[in-house]
């Protein structure tokens, strides 16, 4: 089970941190993503990291304003973002893959998914 927390409204160039835990599971055998749905638009991969962190994929649009991370002792990951933009505007989600074959950025490989926070940005 994973549950997303840390969204909010906030301003243009704002920041805030995403939190998402896991329960019920191995949290340190999962690929863990965050990916975001604006309303009319298809669920894209924001970023994700690999079962240690030795390996990251961020979407070309956020690129050096968001940082991923996950800490396996708290079975959490995060999602750090600044520098945030209107068109960042969405509900993020959380989610969780054991694929460790296929490209981190591939979004069918997550099969368990968080409840969704809302991130609003204002211009």
């Amino acid at each position: 089970q994973l549950q997303a927390c840390g969204g909010g409204v906030v301003q243009a160039g704002d920041s805030l941190r995403l939190s998402c835990a896991a329960s019920g599971g191995t949290f340190s055998i999962y690929r863990m993503g965050w990916f975001r749905q604006a309303p009319g638009q298809e669920r894209e991969i924001v970023a994700a990291i690999s079962l240690r962190a030795g390996t990251i994929y961020y979407a070309d649009s956020v690129k050096g304003r968001f940082t991923i991370s996950r800490d396996n002792a708290k079975n959490t990951v995060y999602l750090q973002t600044n520098s945030l933009k209107p068109e960042d505007t969405a509900v993020y989600y959380c989610g969780a893959s054991k694929n460790s074959i296929v490209p981190l950025s591939s979004l069918r490989q997550y099969e368990y998914w968080g409840q969704g926070t809302q991130v609003t940005v204002s211009s």
